[in-house]
């Protein structure tokens, strides 16, 4: 690949702020930016797609995997009881400290922000009431203290929406509070920033990750080696240079990544980068998501083709959450 740097010529020199109020939200307005005809569709969970994403869709091609993720379907309106607002049954881990959720031994997650930089229609927390968790500044006091106090916890996991959509000043308080709790040895953020829009890891997030002395993960949510450009590269490659781990996991969708040629040029080109796979989830049962549903047996079939194909280290393990229990379900892989 030839490097580009984040400052190239165009709109990619903006800022990542600018490419996030820029974004498409209207359905006629990505018809007409891909030059595809789209069906316009009432929406519960608005589109939100911004420019750099879309760079990567070929034009012209309505069943791009890339533009799927993220297209409004009339599917999505159909009811099927087995589909959940809440299919990881999450309302019942919130706990007394509003945006503080315990799933795992060791582990806690803080719901940053109810805002992403791009609406993914497979999202398990699409429907989620961010609105009642989302920690205003004197619950973040009582999720420190939380913290503090729960020597038990090792970890702490900083997710959304997307914790990357907070500004850089916000983060780097988060980030040196958590980093003064002795008994935390790990900050994890899961985000999706870093791919559409790679922009966003700019010196000011870099100053935060590469100040903190804790190990410092971040957990890209990439689905298709076709999201992997230049500018995803540089971006990434920053990150590493500054001292955080690196890993990837991705949702098996149909029609997006369902097939072993795609999943292993994907681990291929992560580890590329220096991105390790580690999860490749089922996906949650959410209501208005059943279309990119991928049976249990095909997704195992999916890694036994790829363990033939690449190391140990490359194959995802192929997993699921099931509401209530200590850890992931492992279905297959290493």
């Amino acid at each position: 690949m030839t490097m580009i740097t984040l400052s190239d010529a165009g709109s990619h020199d903006q800022s990542w702020q600018w490419h996030l109020q820029h974004a498409i939200r209207t359905i006629p307005a990505l018809a007409s930016h891909l030059g595809v005809q789209l069906d316009d569709i009432d929406q519960d969970f608005p589109l939100l797609a911004p420019r750099p994403y879309l760079d990567r869709i070929v034009r012209g091609d309505a069943f791009d995997p890339l533009l799927l993720q993220i297209l409004p379907r009339s599917q999505e309106n159909e009811f099927e009881p087995q589909y959940l607002r809440d299919p990881l049954q999450e309302g019942n881990l919130i706990t007394r400290t509003r945006g503080l959720i315990q799933k795992y031994n060791g582990r806690a997650l803080v719901i940053t922000t109810g805002a992403c930089a791009i609406n993914c229609r497979y999202c398990f927390r699409r429907h989620f009431p961010y609105g009642e968790n989302n920690p205003s500044s004197s619950d973040w006091t009582g999720i420190y203290q939380h913290l503090s106090s729960d020597t038990s916890l090792s970890e702490v996991i900083l997710s959304g929406g997307d914790p990357l959509i907070l500004g850089d000043r916000q983060l780097s308080d988060i980030i040196t509070k958590l980093d003064s709790i002795e008994t935390i040895d790990t900050i994890r953020l899961h985000t999706r920033l870093p791919v559409v829009i790679p922009q966003r890891i700019c010196p000011e997030l870099l100053d935060w990750v590469n100040r903190c002395h804790k190990k410092v993960v971040f957990v890209l949510h990439t689905n298709h080696p076709n999201e992997i450009d230049d500018h995803v590269v540089d971006a990434v490659s920053a990150l590493r240079d500054a001292g955080a781990t690196l890993l990837n996991q991705s949702v098996l969708l149909r029609d997006v990544n369902n097939s072993p040629e795609v999943l292993v040029k994907l681990s291929r080109q992560l580890f590329d980068v220096g991105v390790l796979p580690y999860y490749l989830h089922l996906l949650d049962p959410v209501a208005g998501a059943r279309h990119f549903d991928v049976p249990e047996v095909e997704g195992v079939n999916l890694i036994r083709q790829i363990s033939g194909q690449l190391p140990g280290y490359l194959v995802p393990r192929l997993a699921r959450e099931i509401p209530g229990a200590d850890a992931k379900q492992v279905i297959a892989g290493q």
